[in-house]
């Protein structure tokens, strides 16, 4: 046994012995009980002073963990639903301005004479107001007739029941550019007739007027293209040579209308020479206002 174990067990022993004369009252009848007890007592004792093994350089120390199942008591709760009834939400609805007129008055695509009618709003009639010019004299409102949905309508005749404070100002769309609508141009045809004589010769020239204005007075230039001969005449009338028997005058050929005119006099007999003849007819006396060119060439 080694030294160090024989010490401890005398220890024992002594420490035994101490309590069998400290306390005279317990008795211990039972000497294995005894013997048991103390060997337990020193074998704890050497446990507990005895060095630690430590385990081989290199060596791993396994440890195995102990997993314990705890079943799980899953208790369904049964959480209630709630449906909400909706509520009703309640929203300032504005009153739109309503307009009407004591004398009828005319809708435009802007607020002005210078736009194009689109409508009317007539008395008893009523329409919605939506906006306003920075003048205020024009009201945007919605178009009481078929066409365009809106309109503009000029105040001067309007009642505006409900409020016109938070209706919005309009900017006014660019003015239309007018349309010059130009005066149709005067207009003629013309057309060979015959020749004629009577102290001398003239030809017979057809014309209808096709324009819409009135002519009253005309130039007549006539060039025999054989002879090279020119003649020329002006008149604030027409005249129509009828051989030496009668003269027809007109003064004004109206739009529609048709006559015929007479040429200069030649003094020779220009039958059977190609003739060229520039007539101009203008629609005021003294070849002036709106005139017009024709020429006409033929063989009498």
């Amino acid at each position: 046994m080694p030294h160090s174990r024989r010490t401890y067990l005398l220890l024992a022993l002594l420490l035994i012995a101490s309590f069998a004369c400290a306390i005279p009252s317990v008795t211990f009848s039972d000497t294995n009980t005894i013997n048991t007890a103390v060997a337990q007592t020193v074998s704890a004792r050497l446990t507990q002073n005895a060095p630690q093994q430590l385990p081989p350089s290199g060596a791993q120390s396994t440890f195995t963990p102990t997993v314990t199942l705890v079943p799980l008591d899953i208790t369904a709760t049964l959480v209630p639903t709630i449906t909400l009834s909706p509520q009703p939400i309640f929203t300032n609805t504005p009153i739109v301005p309503l307009m009407s007129v004591s004398v009828s008055t005319n809708c435009r695509s802007g607020p002005g004479k210078v736009y194009d009618l689109q409508g009317a709003l007539l008395v008893g009639e009523t329409a919605e107001v939506y906006g306003r010019d920075p003048t205020s004299r024009y009201w945007f409102i919605r178009n009481p007739d078929s066409g365009a949905d809106f309109c503009w309508a000029w105040g001067e005749y309007a009642t505006i029941s409900g409020s016109t404070q938070l209706l919005p100002v309009f900017t006014p769309p660019p003015t239309p550019t007018p349309t010059i609508t130009p005066t149709p141009s005067p207009s003629f045809d013309l057309d060979y007739s015959h020749i004629d004589s009577c102290s001398g010769w003239w030809v017979d020239i057809a014309v209808i007027n096709t324009g819409p204005q009135s002519f009253k007075s005309v130039t007549f230039e006539i060039q025999d293209q054989v002879t090279k001969v020119e003649l020329i005449a002006n008149s604030d009338v027409f005249t129509n040579l009828d051989g030496c028997l009668k003269t027809s005058i007109t003064d004004t050929l109206n739009s529609g209308g048709s006559l015929v005119i007479s040429s200069p006099l030649f003094k020779y007999d220009p039958t059977g020479h190609d003739m060229l003849a520039f007539i101009t007819f203008c629609t005021e006396d003294g070849q002036k206002g709106a005139c017009i060119t024709k020429k006409i060439k033929f063989k009498p």
